[in-house]
């Protein structure tokens, strides 16, 4: 056999190998699911908590999802990305963004989100809202009490009504921006006009947003 013949038959098994493993490569990289991060657009009083509940996720999923987004600086318009979702749709099926609320007073025992909550009384409460606009938290800025940058589950109180560091689930309330029917919040700011049976909410967005809360009568579960 010459030279010429043999070189032939090796470069002929040589292409032969070679389309085989590209086609395996193929067919392997079509196998594979599209699953990555789909893409989202935040809308008015987004925040990681409302769209871990939306989407049936945990909010430490978002955040890594989004390292470059500041959890308290969600705005309308901003780019998020939601993980475990289908990739290039820009669309997802999220879940019912309800809570059920049950409460079982014999027990003092309320059940929200799924989980079960264990509360020592209850308060009834006249609740305004506030943001992080300037002109509504003085020369301190946007942090509360404590000197912690403003979130969503912050309360301002009076500390003769409810302690501070108080932990409770809110209820009652109506408003977009809030989760629906209870969300866990915590005493952790004060106001000057926050006397008595009154709580102030801090709910990410515009101010102009945010005073759509108005004036609302609510119910607080002091939590255990």
């Amino acid at each position: 056999m010459s030279w010429i013949s043999t070189f032939a038959k090796a470069r002929k098994s040589f292409i032969g190998t070679t389309a085989a493993l590209v086609l395996g490569i193929s067919v392997s990289l079509q196998a594979m699911p599209a699953y990555a991060g789909s893409n989202y657009t935040a809308k008015e009083g987004d925040t990681f908590y409302l769209l871990s509940k939306r989407y049936g996720m945990s909010v430490d999923a978002l955040v890594k999802a989004n390292p470059s987004v500041r959890p308290t600086n969600i705005y309308e318009g901003l780019k998020l990305t939601i993980p475990g979702q289908a990739a290039g749709t820009g669309t997802t099926a999220p879940l019912a963004n309800i809570s059920s609320l049950k409460v079982f007073s014999d027990n003092n025992v309320v059940q929200a989100w799924g989980k079960t909550f264990n509360y020592s009384k209850t308060i009834n409460v006249k609740a305004t809202a506030y943001s992080s606009a300037a002109s509504e938290n003085g020369k301190w800025g946007a942090v509360d009490y404590f000197g912690n940058p403003l979130q969503l589950g912050t309360i301002a109180v009076d500390p003769k009504v409810i302690p501070m560091g108080t932990k409770v689930l809110v209820t009652g309330h109506q408003f977009s921006g809030l989760p629906q029917n209870a969300f866990v919040a915590t005493a952790r700011d004060q106001g000057g006009a926050i006397k008595g049976n009154r709580i102030d909410i801090f709910i990410p967005g515009s101010p102009s947003k945010v005073r759509t809360f108005g004036i609302q009568d609510i119910k607080l579960y002091v939590l255990d």
